[in-house]
């Protein structure tokens, strides 16, 4: 198992995903637990890009439920519908938000969250069984390199 990642300085946000892919494929790839994947999938994630915060929330019942993350302190528990997380689970579509503060029902678990996009994952009959949360320090931060970047991932949890 990798120690560290390598990647290029200098590459534009979908080269880097690029070569984030293989790398976190090979150390997730012969791992058996869910709980153990998220935690080194957000690591990665966080450490390429230095994002605010990194993380998941899995669905329990009626609510997300904090899963693994990087970054500071998160909200525990999320309804159905509230916030993006909520909308993305609710959706089932994956959402990007340029600017959180005009999303409305947000819920701000940092105040230093700007932008965000979260991503919804799929059981094989189609329901959500959890979503991937990335919250960025500046305004617009996500784009569509991020949006298939982040669904790429969905692969490594089929």
């Amino acid at each position: 198992m990798s120690e560290s990642l390598s990647l290029r300085a200098g590459l534009s946000r979908a080269e880097t995903y690029a070569e984030l892919w293989p790398q976190i494929r090979a150390v997730v790839a012969d791992e058996p637990d869910l709980v153990a994947k998220m935690a080194n999938v957000a690591a990665a994630l966080k450490e390429s890009f230095a994002f605010l915060w990194v993380g998941f929330y899995r669905v329990v019942g009626d609510e997300l439920v904090l899963g693994p993350f990087q970054g500071p302190l998160a909200c525990s528990r999320i309804a159905r519908g509230r916030g993006v997380c909520g909308a993305a689970w609710s959706e089932a579509r994956t959402i990007v938000v340029p600017d959180v503060d005009k999303f409305p029902g947000h819920i701000a678990c940092s105040s230093a969250s700007r932008s965000e996009i979260v991503v919804p994952f799929f059981a094989p009959t189609g329901e959500v069984v959890f979503v991937l949360d990335v919250d960025s320090e500046r305004l617009d931060d996500f784009g569509e390199a991020d949006r298939e970047g982040l669904e790429r991932l969905r692969g490594l949890f089929a």
